[in-house]
């Protein structure tokens, strides 16, 4: 009898200057992938070199990074994990040390990107049901909107919205445009619209603000533009709300989901490309045959300015998809406690005094 093949070990690797880079522009970065269920935080070791801390977390996926610590989906579960050590402290070598205080149980909502709403809520694009929601003391999820060609909520991921971009400046704390793949009001319908039929639409109004596009993800506002990363057709640009138009950008050779920004600079996830009707004949493949390349499983650093990938962090073997990128700024190395290992029994904190109510 022959006994099963091992699994393919995970091999990380990195451009020279990447821990340079995070020096500079004093950042971590937080990264998560479902495929291997793992969560992990990018930061640099005292001696300048690149430090990677990862925890499990079954099928994680949308990652919100804010003051005081995480939101995090995984496969039926919303997390907050919040920082526990003061300023100044540092725990064996981390200045950030995430632990896991709350889960809400919301169900296999298949939760893509996550914001947060200027009373504190999350807000979650809640793909199976196809619409945007926050969490609920008593349900799986409180519905908060929804595209205006979805007739009804149904369980039934009718056109893979995925993509959810936060307010800046005065609108801060509200949602402000999501993506989909498909304008599709019935089960799985988004399938048959890959190629061409995605769209991004204003939330407040409800009117489509691009159209025509592949596989959209991971909308993001940042210094009064919109970004987008144009999955199927492995290209970070932005959408010209008054045309209606996607401009093309940047090239990035891998699925391209995940979008965060530190000034100058914008940081993209890509995965390498699953053979499976998802990502069959796309415009990706073939743009990746005509430059002689494969879809690379990676973290790209890209200067806006000038066009260029300047750094990277590429994973190979079992690992081969990424999902969500998050930066942490002035952080140098960051930690998270797992829920099976024995620290997470032993690290206390006191909180903050509270009065005892009276009935």
């Amino acid at each position: 009898m022959t006994s099963p093949a091992a699994a393919p070990p995970v091999s990380i690797m990195s451009s020279r200057q990447l821990a340079s880079w995070l020096a500079e522009v004093d950042v971590s970065v937080a990264l998560t992938t479902y495929q291997a269920g793992k969560l992990f935080l990018l930061g640099r070791q005292e001696d300048g070199r690149l430090g990677i801390h990862e925890r499990t977390f079954n099928r994680c996926m949308g990652l919100h990074a804010g003051p005081s610590g995480l939101w995090m989906s995984s496969l039926y579960q919303l997390w907050r994990l919040t920082n526990a050590l003061d300023p100044g402290v540092v725990h064996n070598g981390f200045d950030r040390l995430f632990v896991p205080r709350v889960a809400y149980t919301t169900g296999d909502l298949d939760v893509h990107d996550i914001g947060v709403l200027a009373d504190g809520r999350p807000v979650f694009v809640n793909t199976l049901f196809s619409c945007l929601a926050t969490i609920a003391d008593d349900a799986s999820f409180a519905p908060l909107w929804r595209p205006p060609w979805i007739s009804r909520l149904a369980a039934e991921d009718r056109c893979h919205l995925n993509g959810l971009a936060m307010g800046e400046g005065e609108a801060a704390g509200r949602p402000a445009y999501v993506s989909a793949v498909g304008r599709s009001d019935v089960a799985d319908g988004w399938r048959e619209h890959r190629r061409a039929g995605g769209l991004v639409v204003d939330v407040e109004s409800g009117e489509t603000v691009a159209s025509g596009l592949s596989m959209p993800h991971s909308p993001r506002l940042h210094r009064g533009e919109l970004w987008l990363l144009e999955a199927g057709s492995g290209h970070l640009g932005v959408v010209n709300r008054q045309r209606g138009t996607f401009e093309r950008r940047v090239f990035c050779p891998g699925y391209a989901r995940g979008l965060a920004f530190v000034d100058r600079y914008a940081l993209v996830g890509v995965s390498a490309l699953r053979q499976d009707r998802t990502f069959a004949d796309l415009e990706l493949g073939e743009l990746l045959r005509d430059k002689s390349a494969q879809a690379r499983c990676a973290l790209l650093v890209i200067d806006l300015e000038r066009g260029d990938i300047v750094h990277w962090l590429r994973f190979d073997g079992l690992i081969q998809e990424l999902y969500d990128v998050a930066v942490l700024p002035g952080v140098r190395r960051p930690m998270a406690l797992g829920l099976r290992s024995d620290e997470i029994r032993r690290i206390l904190t006191v909180g903050a005094a509270a009065e005892l109510r009276r009935p």
